[in-house]
């Protein structure tokens, strides 16, 4: 399968490839950037940071690039205990809500100058380095090293101006006893969360420096992905550049590759792995090949496939019920039973209200306790071995269940999302399609330039949004409001054997017909091949969806959020109709016509913008030489 290629930072070891702008989210704290350290190239660019909740790799351990910044804190004294200064947990980037403390440089008790480091701080975008802007002492260390999931905001230290208050700080300042108890308690919790949803048991303090490689998020809409492919054995030597896996999206399959040398010591997620989530562990890489047998001994892995889940799990409920009787019986649990000739009172049920499952049939062929009925050859004795009142027999509910691809569940979601919560509007009008037909033949006598008639309907659709402005819009939900569109982005409904897809002609109105047929010809192979890159399917302002090659007269399309409008375009019929020759006399004539729909979103098309809209497509039809302006 010919493949997309898609390149993510796989670690971030180069500080001159990054640029970030560290931003306090707190009206406490104020940051004072040092003009000699972001000069020096420790910039980071924001293109290739990932969201927090979207990381490419859970960390990396051993030897890691450090920023440094330097931040504001806040002072206040009571009367219990002397002046000092409460250190917080900063927002050292947009996007973060927690960190991890990684190591304290100073001890309890140290004296503190300007511009010592007082510890590391892992954040969702790198290990950056905490210093201090005022002299004093180390008092009270709140949370502790290797604390994770601190929330920000939290308290994490104590520091004071005179050495002789150290020893008058209590355990807890202002609470933060609790809420370092509470901070606890939540990491400790996401952490079994975590553990549990990935299956992967990762004990980092017994392994050497390595990197953990997530799940990528490769487009907006990606909450899971499927493994399709590893293209790198454990062991293998890693280059710069080269696919360590194929991971199949809810848009394409695209190749994960690596940005820096090293060796894959382990495979989280095997090939075939179905449905894996954003942020899941799926690999583990090393830089010294003699660490690659300690990281394999190390990491215990629990992988499962989806289909495996539910046996298991049935089969655990099983030995612990011991359930030998059931009230109903599913079509998949019915049709293996047949298949193999079983004993159906022998399966111990597990679904709903005594219900026998394909899971509970599956369990028990693979435990080996099950029973095979003596006579098994006539369907009479094995609908007698059914629960009563069943009257189903195997005949009657065969079937084949097929697998969806990710990309026909995007598409399932998001067209019911399009219904339940866009207000369709549907104009329909018929136009002659003989002047066209009459072009095309023309482009080919005269030009030897080869166009379909759906090249044609986009020029038509693109000339008429283009005159009709209000209709290339979209709504935004978040405004309230309608969102004009600069530029004429058609997008084209292909069918591909994973799903439907939308490739996009831009600035199809600045184009000429043949360098839109040759635009559509090549989006429609790599749509078909899946090479289709994210830039080529993502956006659009209007879509097409054409029939015209099938028996379809009319149909009406789904809108495609966030767009506010698609045409559908059925085939051409000739019809009988009076037209009025040269001489005024109406006489019985044969025209060609063709129905097209439009589907619009009724907050941005009312029955004016609408009826423009028509109106307008239909003249490029009736006169196509003004497709040529």
């Amino acid at each position: 399968m010919a493949l997309s290629r898609l390149r993510h930072p796989v670690i971030w070891r180069a500080p001159s490839l990054i640029r970030a702008r560290f931003l306090s989210l707190s009206p406490a704290h104020s940051f004072l950037n040092r003009s000699k350290r972001l000069d020096t190239g420790l910039e980071f660019s924001e293109t290739l940071l990932r969201p927090a909740s979207f990381p490419l790799f859970n960390g990396i351990y051993g030897d890691s690039s450090k920023i440094k910044v330097k931040m504001g804190i806040r002072s206040f004294s009571s009367s219990e205990i002397p002046e000092h200064t409460v250190l917080q947990m900063p927002a050292l980037s947009p996007t973060m809500s927690q960190g991890n403390i990684v190591k304290w440089m100073k001890k309890e008790g140290d004296k503190i100058e300007v511009g010592d480091v007082l510890c590391e701080i892992e954040t969702d975008k790198a290990t950056v380095e905490f210093e201090s802007l005022e002299e004093g002492f180390l008092a009270k260390i709140l949370v502790p090293e290797g604390s994770k999931d601190v929330s920000v905001g939290q308290p994490i230290a104590v520091t004071v101006e005179d050495q002789d208050d150290i020893g008058s700080i209590p355990a807890t300042v202002s609470g933060t006893g609790a809420a370092d108890k509470t901070s606890t308690d939540l990491a400790a919790k996401h952490e079994d969360n975590t553990q549990e949803a990935s299956s992967v048991n990762i004990n980092t303090s017994d392994l050497p420096p390595h990197i953990v490689l997530e799940m990528p998020a490769l487009s907006p809409t990606m909450n899971q992905g499927n493994i399709a492919k590893w293209t790198k054995k454990e062991g293998d030597k890693i280059e710069v550049g080269d696919v360590i896996c194929e991971i199949e999206t809810d848009k394409a399959t695209l190749e994960f590759e690596c940005l820096e040398e090293g060796f894959l010591a382990k495979i989280l997620a095997p090939e075939g792995s179905r449905d894996v989530a954003v942020g899941q562990p799926i690999a583990i890489t090393v830089e010294d090949s003699n660490d690659i047998e300690a990281v394999r001994t190390s990491v215990s892995t629990d992988v499962r496939t989806k289909d495996e889940k539910p046996a298991q799990q049935v089969e655990k409920k099983g030995v612990k019920t011991h359930k030998t009787s059931f009230n109903r019986i599913s079509p998949a649990a019915r049709m293996l039973i047949s298949e193999h000739g079983l004993d159906a009172s022998s399966i111990a049920s597990s679904g709903p209200r005594g219900t026998l499952l394909k899971g509970d049939v599956l369990a028990a062929i693979k435990s080996g306790k099950v029973s095979v009925p003596k006579e098994k050859t006539s369907s009479p004795q094995t609908s007698s071995s059914l629960p009563a009142g069943s009257k189903s027999t195997v005949q009657d509910v065969a079937y084949e269940d097929l697998p969806n691809s990710q990309i026909r569940k995007v598409i399932a979601t998001r067209l019911l999302e399009s219904k339940q919560s866009t207000p369709h509007l549907y104009l329909s009008t018929d136009v002659i399609l003989d002047p066209l037909l009459l072009f095309r033949k023309e482009l080919k006598a005269k030009y030897d330039v080869k166009v379909s008639v759906n090249d044609i309907v986009i020029k038509a659709v693109a000339i008429a949004l283009r005159n009709v402005p209000e209709a290339n819009a979209y709504w935004d939900a978040s405004k309230g409001e309608t969102v004009l569109c600069d530029s004429v982005d058609i997008s084209i409904a292909v069918a591909t054997e994973k799903g439907l897809m939308t490739p996009i002609v831009r600035n199809a109105d600045q184009k000429s017909i043949s360098s839109i047929s040759l635009e559509v010809k090549e989006l429609a192979e790599k749509a078909r091949a899946g090479k289709l890159k994210p830039n080529e399917f993502q956006g659009g302002t209007f879509s097409i969806s054409n029939l015209g090659m099938y028996p379809v007269d009319k149909f009406c399309a789904i809108i495609n959020p966030p767009q506010a409008g698609i045409l559908a375009v059925g085939r051409g019929n000739q019809v009988v109709e009076p037209a009025t020759g040269d001489d005024g006399i109406e006489k019985p004539a044969v025209v060609t016509k063709m129905n097209v729909t439009l589907s619009a979103d009724h907050r941005v098309f009312d029955g004016k913008v609408g009826g423009a809209f028509v109106a307008a497509l239909r003249s490029n039809f009736n006169d196509i030489r003004r497709l040529l302006l």
